[in-house]
């Protein structure tokens, strides 16, 4: 294990890959404006967004000394100094059953357009994860442009959010009266407030991933004058004895056509008590004006249908996999969760990359705390046992996949008829996993 997992250098064999086609892999040095600030630019370009400014970098600046950037550099190209691919990751801590684990974060894959189809991504993700073991994580772990690019690279989709649209004016408030008061705040203040209550909420949600560097700034809009930032509201809830237990961030839109018909985006609600999730909702939905209230990049299973008398007003828009993850350690990764009763349980992983192969056995106990050993179990025969590849450990990791459906669809493997139950039995997390940001 390195001590120091961002000062790992450049991966040898990705590098001399990349160099027999005349590129160079380089780890970007923080310190160094002009580097910085070229990688940032690639980033822009990789993505399609528009080109970095003053004040784009300057917000993006905080992250260069937290996170390991890396450029692909073609020295015979026409901008040298500029790179045609970049990745960056760091560590950060994830929530799991009953705890949390250490992760490799993987972010800004971008390969340029005039480099594309060289098998440079590749030697991009597999030396992010040969650098991640060398780091002691025992997972790495991304959110996706593409979600056709990443299984071959071991990852599996693990968490799910969803878009909706709820009409507010015919759903029909339901919920109960809550203590407190929600007040109206500026941006300084509800960032200083999100510093406590993220943190807090990322505990209680297994899928969410610990946010970092300028990515948790932008939950709140970056400071600037432009329109789009100057739309965004801030408000909190505080309980009865005035502690403040949730923020919401939201914007309402203009409808030139009828002006007493706006709709309302929710882009960030924290609530760390139930009173708070009830009463920020129904906050939303009493905006004056507002006929439409749209959530972004929320949970699956949102209490908030069981607060309004017509659910059917609640539109379901997108449903989409969002946090990826890729099992590097499996003995490590595996005891870090708890589960959800006793039992014991073997999984036979298949890892083309050859990280996580072999046999694992899962032993848990009456508390829900597991043993896990890699090997043939003691007693093989009296042993369930699923045959797994990778990915699709992944998926199963948090419980948020059901090893039934799974089985069903040819992605996993059974001994025995009923293996796939057990364990979705032990798997299982009592609320459906959530990562509540990008990065």
């Amino acid at each position: 294990m390195h001590d120091d997992a961002l000062s790992i250098p450049v991966d040898a064999a990705a590098a001399a890959a990349l160099s027999a086609q005349g590129l160079r892999m380089a780890v970007v040095d923080p310190g160094d404006p002009a580097a910085t600030r070229a990688w940032a630019e690639a980033d822009a370009r990789g993505f399609h967004d528009p080109a970095r400014t003053d004040e784009d970098f300057a917000d993006l600046s905080e992250d260069f000394p937290l996170q390991r950037s890396v450029g692909i550099y073609d020295d015979g190209g026409a901008e040298p100094a500029m790179p045609i691919a970049t990745v960056t990751s760091w560590p950060a801590a994830m929530t799991v059953p009953g705890g949390e684990v250490d992760t490799w974060a993987i972010s800004a894959v971008t390969v340029a357009p005039s480099h594309r189809r060289r098998g440079i991504a590749r030697q991009m993700l597999e030396s992010e994860l040969r650098v991640a073991v060398a780091a002691g994580r025992p997972l790495a772990v991304l959110t996706v442009s593409e979600a056709t690019i990443y299984r071959r690279y071991g990852f599996g989709p693990a968490t799910w959010s969803t878009d909706f649209t709820v009409d507010v004016r015919r759903a029909g408030w339901l919920g109960a009266p809550t203590p407190g008061r929600i007040q109206l705040i500026g941006r300084d203040a509800a960032v200083e407030i999100g510093r406590t209550l993220l943190p807090e909420a990322r505990r209680a949600t297994v899928g969410d991933v610990e946010i970092v560097g300028h990515r948790f700034g932008r939950l709140f809009g970056a400071p600037s004058d432009s329109a789009e930032q100057r739309k965004r509201r801030f408000a909190r809830y505080e309980d009865a004895d005035g502690v403040v237990r949730g923020l919401v961030v939201y914007r309402v839109n203009e409808n030139p056509q009828d002006f007493s018909d706006l709709s309302a985006d929710v882009l960030q609600l924290v609530a760390t008590t139930d009173d708070a999730y009830r009463a920020l909702w129904q906050y939303l939905f009493e905006l004056d004006l507002v006929g439409e209230v749209k959530g972004w990049l929320r949970a699956v299973d949102e209490p908030l249908r069981w607060l309004v008398q017509d659910s059917r007003r609640i539109r379901t828009t997108e449903l989409r996999e969002h946090l990826w993850v890729r099992v590097l350690d499996p003995v490590t990764a595996l005891a870090a969760r708890s589960y959800a009763g006793p039992g014991r349980l073997a999984l036979r992983v298949e890892d083309p990359l050859g990280h996580a192969d072999g046999v694992f056995t899962i032993d848990v106990d009456a508390d829900g705390r597991a043993v896990v050993a890699a090997g043939e179990p003691s007693e093989p025969e009296g042993t369930p046992l699923l045959e797994v590849p990778v990915d699709v450990l992944g998926s199963l990791y948090f419980g948020g996949a059901s090893a039934v459906a799974l089985a069903r669809a040819g992605r996993l493997a059974e001994r025995t008829s009923g293996d796939a139950v057990l364990a979705d039995r032990l798997l299982r997390s009592p609320v459906p996993p959530a990562l509540m940001t990008w990065f």
